[in-house]
């Protein structure tokens, strides 16, 4: 669970509030009702709170910070190492005053004590934020998925180095660079491909 909650932790603190929640959304439908599913469950409203308190959506951003509120009531402050004690009083806040949005900047994610950012992503956290960008931008999500299983390959072959994990973490930490690092993939992972069925 904890590469998908720092994919979504650093998705949604470099601004991408909207695509947060699909690092999460996965997880949280396959959980039965228990502290985990409450706590993905107000992360995904959290963050979809922001989003439509961004858009200026006012009714929509005090709903969900209500629900997500009530979600995330009974679980610690520190609930698998997330600020959600500070989440619960910024989503109070915006339920009272959703225009504050307009004032200040969000809440920022806290993870184990840290602002976890896409720069801070290890391998595995790396990949599933890579899918979930891909989704939101509109880039080839199967394309990335491959590439994501040609870097696990090689790093458990023992692979000093791989282009497709350097790859993914541009995707993922260089927005201005996806379109070309995208093109680019596209040329190894086809090269990839066409050595392996050469032995198939």
């Amino acid at each position: 669970m904890e590469a998908y909650l720092r994919a979504g932790v650093a998705i949604y603190n470099a601004g991408d509030y909207h695509a947060a929640h699909d690092a999460w959304e996965e997880r949280w439908l396959a959980l039965e009702s228990g502290p985990d599913e409450q706590f993905l469950h107000g992360l995904i409203q959290f963050t979809a709170a922001v989003y439509h308190a961004r858009n200026r959506n006012w009714s929509g951003a005090t709903g969900l910070a209500e629900s997500a509120r009530e979600y995330l009531a009974d679980l610690p402050a520190d609930y698998r190492g997330v600020n959600v004690g500070e989440v619960r009083e910024y989503l109070r806040a915006l339920g009272r005053d959703p225009e504050r949005i307009e004032r200040c900047e969000p809440l920022e994610l806290t993870h184990v004590g840290v602002v976890v950012g896409p720069d801070d992503l290890e391998f595995e956290a790396t990949c599933v934020a890579a899918g979930v960008l891909a989704e939101e931008y509109g880039y080839d999500e199967e394309l990335v998925g491959r590439a994501a299983e040609y870097a696990r390959t090689d790093l458990a072959a023992g692979a000093a180095e791989s282009e497709f994990v350097t790859f993914l973490f541009d995707f993922v930490r260089e927005p201005g660079s996806r379109g070309i690092v995208v093109q680019r993939l596209a040329e190894h992972v086809g090269r990839r491909a066409d050595r392996e069925s050469l032995f198939e």
